[in-house]
C-alpha cells in the first residue's frame, strides 16, 4: 500500500491475554513504562512495494538480523502520545494528527519513508480499541502509546535502508514524576549540550536521548530531578529541560518560551499551551531567554514561574535551579492559581473530556 492507496489492518487477537485479575492488579499502581498491554501494531515497508502487512497482533519479541541497519546507523524515530479513559465508557486520544505530522518530519530528517498520517492515526486508534481495558481509570492515569520505526534491512554501508518496521506498543502509566505534581529541581549543564544547528534536535530520534543521558546522570548526582540544556554555540540560551520544552511566566501576565530554531523539539504540549494561553488573552513570546536573564528576573520578581512541559509529564513547575555558585530558587510550592497549574488543569481536563473541546483536538475511540 502506498500513501494514496486505501489500507487495511488485520487483527489477530492475543491467544492468551493477561488475566483480568492480574491486569487489575497491575493497573492499581503502574510504574511509568514498565507494564505493557497485550497487543501491538506492526506495519512493514519495502522499497518498491511501499507500506504493507498492517496488523494488530499479540505483543511479542521481534527478530532482527545482527546486520540490521538500525543497530549500526541508528535510523530510528519514535513518538509519544496518550489515550485517556472517558467518563461513562470509551477512550479518547489527544491530537494524534499532530504526532503523525511530527513523525513524518522526523522520518524525513533521518532519510526514512514517511508513514501516511492517516495510517499513523488509525494504527494508534486500533491499538487503543483492542487494549482499551488497559487504560487506568484512577487519577492521573492514562495509556501511553509509543509508535516507532526502525530500519530493518541487513547490510553494512552508510546509506538509507530499503526495509523498515513501524510498530506501536502501549503502556498504562501513572504520574511521570514520583510524588505527583510538585516543583522539581534542575541542574544547568555547562559541559553537555543537547543539539546543534543543522543537527537532529527537531527530530524525535533515539540518538538525541542517548546523548542526553550523561547530562541527566550528572543532574542526579547533584541531587536534581532534571537537566537544563543551553545552546551549543554560546552556552548561554536556555533550550530544553531534559526531553521537555520550557516556559517562563512573568509578573506582567505574559509567557515566554524558546523559539523553534531547529535545535528544539516542536512539542505538541508546547503548542497546546501556547494556544490555550493566547485564548485567555495572554501574550506569548517565542524568543530566546538566557540563563543569566532567568537568574536576574527570578531575583527581581519580574519572573514568577518557570515550568517544563511534555506528553509524559504534562506540566512540571521548576522550584530550584542548581548552577554551582549561581544557584537560585523559583516557587517553593505549586499554588492553585499559578499559571502552570491553571494551564495544566485546563489541558488535562481537555485531554480527559471533562470540558468541551473548542479546538478539535480530541478524537474518541469506540
Amino acid at each position: 500500500m502506498d500513501g494514496d492507496a486505501p489500507f487495511s489492518f488485520d487483527t489477530i487477537p492475543h491467544p492468551a491475554p493477561v488475566a483480568e485479575s492480574e491486569r487489575v492488579a497491575l493497573l492499581a499502581n503502574p510504574d511509568f513504562g514498565r507494564v505493557f498491554t497485550d497487543h501491538m501494531v506492526t506495519i512493514r515497508y519495502t522499497k518498491g512495494q511501499g507500506w504493507h502487512d498492517a496488523r494488530v497482533e499479540a505483543r511479542q519479541p521481534i527478530t532482527l538480523d545482527p546486520a540490521a541497519a538500525v543497530l549500526h546507523y541508528a535510523q530510528e524515530i519514535f513518538e509519544g502520545l496518550k489515550a485517556y479513559h472517558v467518563e461513562g465508557g470509551g477512550a479518547q486520544l489527544f491530537r494524534p494528527d499532530a504526532n503523525a505530522r511530527r513523525f513524518a518530519d522526523s522520518a524525513d530528517r533521518l532519510a526514512m519513508p514517511a508513514l501516511p498520517e492517516a495510517m499513523f492515526v488509525e494504527s494508534v486508534q486500533r491499538l487503543v480499541a483492542v487494549d482499551r481495558a488497559w487504560i487506568p481509570t484512577g487519577p492521573g492515569g492514562s495509556l501511553y502509546l509509543r509508535p516507532f520505526m526502525i530500519a530493518g534491512e541487513a547490510f553494512l554501508g552508510v546509506k538509507p535502508a530499503s526495509q523498515y518496521l513501524y510498530m506501536v506498543i502501549a503502556s498504562p502509566v501513572g504520574s511521570y514524576f514520583k510524588g505527583g505534581a510538585k516543583p522539581i529541581s534542575v541542574w544547568v549543564s555547562r559541559h553537555y549540550t543537547r543539539a546543534a544547528p543543522g543537527g537532529t534536535g527537531a527530530a524525535k530520534c533515539g540518538g538525541n536521548y542517548a546523548a542526553s543521558l550523561p547530562a541527566q546522570a550528572e543532574a542526579m548526582r547533584q541531587g536534581c530531578d532534571q537537566v537544563v540544556f543551553l545552546d551549543a554555540a554560546e552556552r548561554r540560551w536556555v533550550e530544553e529541560l531534559g526531553g521537555m520544552n520550557m516556559f517562563f511566566a512573568f509578573a506582567d501576565g505574559s509567557l515566554q518560551t524558546p523559539p523553534l530554531n531547529g535545535t528544539i523539539l516542536p512539542g505538541i504540549t508546547r503548542d497546546s499551551i501556547i494556544t490555550l494561553a493566547r485564548s485567555k488573552g495572554m501574550t506569548v513570546r517565542e524568543e530566546p531567554y538566557s540563563i543569566e536573564q532567568w537568574r536576574a528576573d527570578a531575583a527581581s520578581g519580574t519572573l514568577r514561574e518557570a515550568f517544563a512541559c511534555g506528553t509524559a509529564a504534562v506540566i512540571a513547575p521548576v522550584g530550584r535551579v542548581e548552577d554551582g555558585a549561581n544557584s537560585f530558587a523559583m516557587l517553593e510550592g505549586l499554588a492553585n492559581d499559578s499559571v502552570a497549574e491553571t494551564l495544566r488543569r485546563e489541558l488535562t481536563d481537555l485531554q480527559r473530556g471533562a470540558i468541551a473541546d473548542p479546538h478539535g483536538w480530541v478524537q474518541r475511540v469506540f
